[in-house]
């Protein structure tokens, strides 16, 4: 028992030991490419953690210094980053993935190929001093209509998703690094982005069970060191309480039901979708007293400041009995043990590029699905690249498309990109036309666009880069399974000649 006060007590009567089980629970985020003071004061004191995100990262050097000044302040400190290798990426936002992502993964559902890529990420996060990964994500995509999952799943089917899952978790913590798989129970049923309100998951228990839970028995009987909460309501569990705030979901079924004695980690409790309900302290108490080892905090919304008013609020919680502190020297102690886990297995773990070289280009090429027979392109093309929004995890700086690498192998290539409120000019006439659209079942506006330009040309070739919907238009249909550099570079092969296309 921690003893606030009295002899053990610090200034204003706080202990010392509670302020650092406090601190050791918070994984905050931050605004530059340098640790800032106020980090480095907070690790100096205990934080736990630090969550990296693309406003941080610039390139290879870059981050290892970053690592490097964190770990000199609090060398057991747990950084984390979303490298899902696909249209998510933090170490490469700035070019794009050099891999291809889940959905493309799970195309090809070749689980050795799968392990191969999670291991070259998790290679890649080791030497540039990050040891907690938030991925990989095992939704299954049961709605294509989903605003958030999308290319960053492996797919519909439960168990295509879990035994791909189980290869990416083995690979990438093979390299030393924790996996932690996300949205705990399921975020892919949902029709609403939990980064802007709170979705709902309609399913009983029994089609849980079926559906969105296969996938996470798979990684935690692979070892999975992590799992992450999604802010989701599901009534089947508890009808009142999101999931990162519920006993019932969080201990009654991720601890008991399936038996997970990992880290649990929270989404980032200063998302509207908790922190509107709950304001930001609010939901990281909640969540610690439900089962939460780990909070989260995005750091580019609240300032600096939040993360000690979050730490505050818990050793106030603590005090007042709201969470007991045994709880809270719980999820401390899972934290730290995650971080002595990753220093002990990255000893032993190797740090070369397996046998081969790098497979993302080659992983990309297999993923490609072609309808029609238009290809190769007999001369250069105009490109058309229809500019559709993307959800918030995915940066909007990191580029993608196939002008780019196609004007590289086929000089004279000339590209448009359009947006909504752009003008859709006429297309060039007496040349070939590749239109690129991403997820085009999801926006009506780029549907209408696409149908407009098949229209004037019915033999233009259209290169789907987002969640494949039930129709594929164009007289030859290219599907990449994601927006990745790796999936642009080799859809542009194919529209080249470089290499055949597969059916």
């Amino acid at each position: 028992m921690i003893v606030r006060g009295g002899r053990t007590g610090g200034p204003n009567g706080v202990s010392p030991e509670l302020a650092e089980l406090a601190d050791t629970v918070l994984q905050p985020g931050f605004v530059g490419v340098e640790a800032p003071d106020w980090l480095r004061r907070r690790l100096a004191g205990g934080l736990g953690g630090v969550a990296l995100y693309s406003r941080n990262l610039v390139d290879g050097e870059q981050v290892r210094t970053l690592t490097a000044a964190l770990r000199a302040e609090n060398p057991d400190v747990v950084i984390a980053t979303d490298e899902e290798a696909g249209d998510v990426t933090r170490l490469e936002v700035l070019t794009g993935s050099s891999r291809p992502g889940n959905l493309a993964l799970g195309a090809v559902d070749d689980p050795e190929l799968t392990e191969l890529i999670a291991r070259e990420v998790g290679l890649d996060m080791a030497a540039a001093g990050i040891n907690l990964n938030y991925a990989p994500v095992v939704d299954v995509n049961s709605d294509l209509d989903n605003p958030v999952v999308g290319t960053r799943a492996f797919g519909t089917d439960p168990w295509l998703v879990a035994r791909q899952a189980r290869a990416w978790v083995t690979g990438l913590q093979s390299a030393g690094v924790a996996g932690c798989a996300k949205h705990f129970p399921g975020h892919g049923a949902t029709a609403v982005d939990s980064h802007d309100d709170l979705p709902t998951v309609a399913y009983s228990a029994e089609e849980l069970a079926a559906t969105t839970l296969p996938p996470y028995r798979a990684v935690i009987e692979a070892g999975v060191r992590a799992v992450m909460t999604g802010h989701l309501l599901v009534p089947a569990y508890d009808p009142d309480s999101p999931a990162t705030m519920s006993g019932r979901i969080l201990v009654g079924l991720l601890r008991e039901e399936l038996g997970f004695d990992g880290l649990i980690v929270t989404d980032g409790v200063e998302m509207p979708s908790v922190a509107g309900r709950y304001g930001v302290t609010g939901a990281a108490v909640r969540a610690l007293a439900a089962g939460a080892d780990a909070i989260c905090v995005g750091g580019e919304r609240k300032g600096p400041g939040v993360v000690g008013f979050i730490r505050n609020a818990i050793m106030a919680a603590v005090a007042d009995g709201t969470l007991p502190e045994e709880r809270l020297a719980e999820a401390a102690s899972r934290v730290r043990s995650l971080a002595a886990w990753s220093a002990a297995r990255r000893r032993t773990a190797g740090a070369t590029v397996p046998e081969g070289g790098p497979a993302g280009l080659a992983a990309a090429r297999r993923a490609l699905r072609v309808r029609g027979d238009g290809l190769p392109l007999p001369s250069a093309p105009q490109v058309i690249e229809l500019v559709s929004e993307t959800n918030i995890a995915v940066d909007r700086a990191t580029p993608w498309g196939v002008a780019s690498p196609l004007a590289a192998l086929l000089p004279g290539t000339t590209a448009l990109r359009l947006g909504a409120e752009d003008t859709l000019p006429p297309p060039a006439a007496g040349r070939p036309l590749v239109i690129v659209v991403r997820d085009a079942h999801r926006h009506a506006w780029v549907a209408d666009r696409l149908g407009a330009l098949l229209s004037r040309r019915p033999d233009a070739i259209v290169v789907e880069m987002g969640l494949p919907g039930p129709a594929t238009p164009g007289a030859t249909h290219i599907t990449t399974h994601g927006a990745t550099a790796a999936s642009g570079r080799a859809a542009a092969e194919l529209l080249a000649g470089h290499h055949r296309p597969r059916n």
